[in-house]
């Protein structure tokens, strides 16, 4: 009994540190790119600086992983990683060229990108050395990133772009100080370094090299949007308050979803291929209504969608590497998924999105992700069509131990 209230400290401590670095991150995608604005920016320069951002973590990402295992101390990496962000972010907001903004930006990039993966680990560790469920300190996470953008939509409308830089600032220390009261853990979440004869193998599976291909014709839209969503709410007359609700209410369905789809979706290909299939239509449906909005809270209202349509998506795809590829070959899977769907996807909707929306407005660029993601339905439906037939055939058998 004695040692309840630690561990209950302990507990609480992680559950803040998970708010927090999720409030930090939403900060910076949902309200960056409209400070970048207010200083200047055009929508193509404003893509192509935020399209370095998965450039920069393909370097992050390896980097900090390789400290991790170099060191054994999860929590000191993470520590470092928002010191560095947090020194960072403070000259960022202080620089007086764009030569250096873009310097500054990539080494915010350097220190902010795997953030997120780097504090799932420590959060897995802790769960793991006090036997609770990793899925109730992600539901902080996820109200950390519904609350604070929130929070930001009315700090920032209250200060001006001085708040964004404020709110980021106490964000990063609130983050910093959770760490350093968090206990010592005995898990160290060292992982095997997948190799590059596993990707070969992972590869030779034309099903799951067809899913990933199909998914990048939603994920690209998806990220665009992402981007670009805040700035079409301002040229619409909206106000920072309508991103943060624009993001507060799509987050708050979307866990919702995944609850749903957990509960009554069928661990089967067919089903899971299927609802791809109606989950690329509603997207379209989704980006056509984007494409006619005509007031800020006609976006808002849209954005409801983003749970069933991004939700879906997310979680059918996640589950669908466990169908695809034997256990043996799933981090590799999950690997090549998080590349394509994540690296490769964000520097092309900063590239594309910001060119299309420049040049050729905003409805133009919605309208190019209806034909994106009716292409992916079109898709998935033929490959559900095909399963439905014939059935599932691996393409490649589970290698021999």
């Amino acid at each position: 009994m004695r040692d309840n209230p630690h561990h209950s400290s302990s507990l609480l401590s992680l559950g803040l540190l998970n708010f927090f670095i999720y409030g930090t991150t939403v900060i910076f995608a949902a309200f960056f790119q409209l400070y970048l604005q207010d200083i200047g920016m055009n929508k193509l320069e404003i893509g192509i600086l935020i399209s370095a951002g998965p450039l920069v973590s393909l370097l992050a990402h390896p980097f900090w992983r390789l400290m991790s295992d170099r060191f054994h101390n999860i929590r000191l990496i993470l520590l470092i990683m928002l010191i560095g962000l947090l020194a960072i972010g403070h000259l960022l907001f202080r620089v007086d060229t764009f030569q250096m903004l873009y310097i500054v930006v990539l080494l915010v990039f350097f220190f902010q990108s795997p953030l997120l993966s780097q504090s799932n680990s420590l959060t897995l560790g802790y769960a793991t050395d006090s036997n609770q469920r990793f899925e109730t300190y992600r539901l902080w996470g996820s109200f950390g990133w519904a609350t604070a953008a929130l929070a930001a939509g009315i700090t920032i409308d209250a200060t001006g772009k001085n708040g964004f830089s404020l709110l980021f600032s106490i964000m990063l220390i609130l983050s910093i100080s959770s760490t350093l009261i968090l206990p010592s853990s005995r898990y160290t979440a060292d992982m095997p370094w997948v190799s590059a004869r596993q990707f070969r193998q992972v590869l030779k599976n034309k099903y799951f090299v067809l899913f990933i291909v199909l998914g990048l014709f939603i994920a690209i839209p998806n990220s665009i949007n992402a981007l670009f969503m805040p700035l079409y709410i301002s040229d619409l007359g909206g106000d920072r308050l309508s991103v943060g609700i624009a993001v507060f209410l799509s987050t708050l369905l979307e866990m919702a979803a995944f609850v749903l789809l957990n509960r009554y979706l069928k661990n089967k290909m067919t089903y899971f291929i299927g609802t791809l299939t109606i989950v690329s239509i509603l997207f379209a449906i989704r980006w056509d209504l984007m494409a006619d909005a005509a007031l800020p809270v006609q976006v808002i209202i849209i954005q409801l969608l983003h749970a069933i349509t991004f939700g879906g998506f997310f979680y059918v795809g996640t589950r669908l590497i466990g169908l695809f590829l034997p256990s043996s070959l799933r981090a590799a899977g999950q690997a090549v998924y998080s590349f394509m769907l994540s690296g490769v996807t964000g520097i092309v909707a900063g590239l594309l999105g910001g060119f299309t929306f420049q040049d050729f407005g905003p409805v133009i660029m919605y309208q190019m992700g209806v034909m994106m993601t009716l292409f992916a339905a079109a898709g998935y439906g033929a490959l559900w069509y095909h399963f439905h037939k014939n059935g599932y055939p691996p393409a490649i058998s589970q290698p021999k131990s």
